[in-house]
């Protein structure tokens, strides 16, 4: 039987046990979801740089 941590309350689970997976219960994982909803977690962004969002200036003969 072996024992994993659970990514939010970080308990000791035995994974083949739980009806939440990866989460040690259904509890947690709720939490999780709370969390995203209420936007406490995120996913990093990057915004364009400007030079890849303007069309270059045609050019002048």
């Amino acid at each position: 039987m072996s024992q994993c941590p659970c990514p939010l309350c970080e308990r000791l689970f035995d994974p083949e046990q739980s009806p939440a997976l990866p989460f040690c219960s259904i509890r947690c994982r709720l939490a999780d979801l709370n969390r995203w909803l209420k936007e406490g977690y995120g996913l990093p962004y990057e915004s364009p740089e400007e030079d890849e969002e303007r069309p270059a200036p045609p050019e002048e003969d």
